[in-house]
C-alpha cells in the first residue's frame, strides 16, 4: 500500500514503477478491496497519462472486483473511467439481476443465522444502513419479504462470513525488563 500512496505523489516512470509495485504487493496479501482499488487508482493515472489501452486492462479488473465485492460507488467510479478510455463496463444482464453480490450473500448469510443489522455492520464495517439496503436488496432478487424467510432459501453462492482477526501468540518468547 505504501507504493500505492507514493505513487499518488509521483509522475511519470517513477509513478508507473510504484503503482505495478503497489498492485503486485499487495497481490500477495487477501486484502482485495485495496488491490482493486490500487488497479483502479493505476487506471485513471495510465488515462490521464493518454494510455488508454493499458488503463482499460487495470480498469476492467478494478471493475470487475468492486462490482462482485458489492462495492457499488468504487464499480461506478472505474465505470466512469472505462467510458472516458472509450470503453462501456460490461452491465448486469438479465440471467445475473437474481444472483446475489458477494456482499450481498454475505449479509443474507449473517442474517439468516440471526445477527442484527448493527452486529453485521460491526462485523464488516458497514453502516447498519447499508446493511439493510443490501438486505432489502437480497430480498427483491430472491423474491421473500423479510429476514424470518432467508432460512429457507438456499442461498445460491453463498460467502462464509469472515472470521474475526486475531493475532497469533509469538512462538518465541521475548525478554521484558
Amino acid at each position: 500500500m505504501r507504493s500505492v500512496a507514493r505513487a499518488l505523489v509521483s509522475r511519470g516512470d517513477a509513478a508507473d514503477i510504484l503503482y505495478r509495485a503497489g498492485i503486485e504487493q499487495l497481490g500477495r496479501t487477501r486484502i482485495a478491496t485495496y488491490r482493486a482499488r490500487a488497479h483502479l487508482l493505476y487506471g485513471e493515472w495510465l488515462r490521464r497519462e493518454g494510455r488508454r489501452l493499458e488503463a482499460r486492462e487495470q480498469l476492467q479488473i478494478a471493475n470487475g472486483v468492486l462490482t462482485a465485492m458489492g462495492a457499488d460507488a468504487f464499480a461506478e467510479r472505474a465505470a466512469r473511467e472505462l467510458l472516458a478510455t472509450g470503453q462501456r463496463a460490461r452491465r448486469r444482464t438479465v440471467e445475473t439481476l437474481g444472483q446475489l453480490t458477494m456482499r450481498e450473500a454475505e449479509i443474507a448469510y449473517l442474517a439468516r443465522d440471526g445477527h442484527t443489522n448493527k452486529e453485521i455492520g460491526s462485523r464488516l464495517f458497514i453502516s447498519g444502513r447499508t446493511v439493510e439496503y443490501h438486505l432489502h436488496k437480497v430480498y427483491s432478487k430472491l423474491g421473500i419479504a423479510s429476514r424470518r424467510q432467508l432460512h429457507r432459501v438456499v442461498l445460491p453462492g453463498a460467502v462464509q462470513p469472515p472470521r474475526p482477526f486475531t493475532l497469533a501468540a509469538p512462538s518465541v518468547a521475548l525478554p521484558f525488563r
